[in-house]
């Protein structure tokens, strides 16, 4: 009994120790893995922030990094932005003029008119606080071509002074000239006449002619016709119903109508020698004025606009002839010239002649007569810029200088003076 007793206690011992061995295997593995820890990964943690930093002092360059943010920001602040933009407008066409030996000396006729083509225009504008600051032309495109007005001048060494009556026949000077239901040029079209067809003259009615061809009827414009018969003999009493005449109005009746509100879309009633007279100045040290003054009384027998006007503008914008605009460019006006690059982005002309004409055109199209008033070729004013017909509501939208309508203005009476 006491063996089985015995033999029991020691197998109870034999566990004991045994499991007491495993608990110490099991504590100094414990121990083991703590110790291990701290000095792989503890140790290389440190390592891994000193080589962090040490990367951070690394000079990659000398520049300075780029943030879009922030410079978005920067211009927003700043209030600046461009902008890009496409519209369609109207491509101006140009006007020759000729010389026609077998017409009188001064006298004018349209032998071809003139229409506008278009084109897409490309700008680019900015903006400071959203207020524009300039405005450029970046590209052009034209869509439908121009067709150039064609004008004949008399250079015959006779005069004409005949003034046409009813009754007498006259005949068609430009190649395709419109016969109008009523003397408009927002009236009906009725049919079509050629150059060189004879009418006869039923009724004088202001710048129009009621004419018969055969048996038809109808209204046609004074300019775009003559009294001479070209297929006749030229004799030296021979002329042209757009002539200069000879009844020049005196220095007192021209004066009388000058003043600084005075209406621009009338012609001055100058006649061609005295245009030559106040347009002939020693401040002209180039001859520009002199040598083109015909063309601002052509102007004014064409457009219905004050000659004297346009001549005061040109004077004032090209310093007498001076600026290089008008010598290289022959452009008396600055036409077409942005404030950030003028030279560059002022139009070409190949004589004075084009840039006298095209500028009485925009003047007269845009800022001197009301939308809707019939003005040359067939057309009406678009009346876009219209301020009053005066030099102060040209100024409001053609200058951005204040002054520009009092500058002008003392041109003008300096020209006046003159007569």
């Amino acid at each position: 009994m006491k063996s089985k007793d015995k033999q029991k206690r020691n197998k109870r011992l034999k566990v004991t120790v045994k499991n007491l061995i495993g608990l110490v295997a099991f504590i100094i593995s414990i121990l083991y893995i703590i110790i291990f820890y701290n000095f792989y990964f503890v140790n290389n943690d440190v390592y891994a922030k000193e080589t962090d930093a040490e990367v951070t002092n690394v000079t990659i360059s000398n520049a300075k990094e780029v943030n879009l943010d922030e410079i978005i920001e920067t211009n927003s602040n700043q209030g600046k932005k461009e902008e890009f933009y496409t519209e369609e407008a109207e491509l101006e066409y140009l006007t020759t003029y000729r010389n026609n030996s077998s017409l009188p000396k001064g006298t004018i006729q349209v032998v071809q008119e003139g229409r506008e083509g278009k084109q897409e225009v490309t700008k680019k504008r900015t903006y400071e606080n959203d207020e524009i600051v300039s405005e450029e032309i970046v590209n052009t495109k034209i869509t439908k071509g121009a067709i150039n007005k064609i004008v004949e001048v008399g250079t015959g060494s006779y005069r004409a002074n005949y003034e046409v009556k009813v009754g007498d026949k006259v005949f068609v000077t430009s190649d395709r000239l419109s016969v109008m239901l009523e003397p408009d040029e927002n009236s009906q079209k009725m049919y079509t006449l050629a150059q060189n067809d004879e009418l006869k003259v039923l009724e004088i009615v202001g710048e129009w002619y009621y004419v018969s061809f055969g048996t038809k009827k109808g209204y046609v414009k004074k300019e775009a016709t003559t009294y001479i018969d070209v297929n006749a003999k030229q004799e030296e009493n021979s002329g042209s119903s757009s002539s200069t005449g000879g009844n020049e109005k005196s220095k007192s009746e021209l004066i009388s109508t000058l003043s600084f509100n005075m209406a621009l879309n009338k012609p001055s009633g100058l006649s061609l020698e005295q245009f030559k007279k106040i347009l002939t100045d020693d401040k002209d040290t180039n001859n520009v004025f002199s040598d083109n003054a015909e063309y601002f009384y052509y102007i004014e027998k064409q457009y219905n606009i004050n000659g004297v006007f346009v001549a005061a503008v040109g004077i004032h914008e090209s310093g007498w002839g001076t600026s290089k605009i008008s010598l290289e460019k022959y452009n008396l006006f600055g036409y077409g010239a942005y404030d950030s690059s003028p030279y560059n982005s002022a139009y070409d002309f190949s004589d004075y002649s084009e840039s006298i004409d095209l500028i009485a055109r925009v003047f007269v199209k845009y800022y001197i007569n009301p939308a809707g008033t019939s003005i040359y070729g067939g057309e009406v004013a678009s009346g876009k810029y219209y301020n009053g017909s005066t030099l102060s509501g040209v100024n409001t939208r053609y200058a951005t200088d204040k002054n520009w309508a009092n500058a002008v203005y003392k041109h003008m009476e300096y020209l006046y003076n003159k007569l």
